[in-house]
């Protein structure tokens, strides 16, 4: 568990500082010591947002609320990845 904190913490640490593919690296390695953590889930899909990576952003989304089917950070994250992947189809429909 101890080892589970200091990386969140790195993780959390790096997204402070803009350092969002560090911290979602801090987030996954989180996620081998513990899957049921949540917010773990949300931290990176806020990661892969910031990084364009809208498909990633939902699927930890849609674990977390597999897992809490009421989590607000999830339900909203999850929007702003389906908001992106609209937003990349429209501009590939154009090309």
């Amino acid at each position: 568990m101890e080892k589970f904190k200091r990386l969140k913490n790195e993780g959390n640490d790096f997204v402070k500082t803009g350092k969002y593919e560090e911290a979602a690296n801090k987030y996954s390695e989180c996620m081998k010591l513990n899957t049921e953590e949540c917010t773990v889930y949300t931290n990176r899909a806020l990661c892969y947002l910031k990084l364009y990576k809208y498909e990633e952003a939902k699927r930890d989304c849609d674990h977390v609320l597999q897992l809490e089917d009421s989590n607000i950070k999830a339900f909203y994250r999850r929007a702003l990845a389906y908001k992106g992947l609209q937003v990349r189809q429209k501009n590939m429909a154009g090309i």
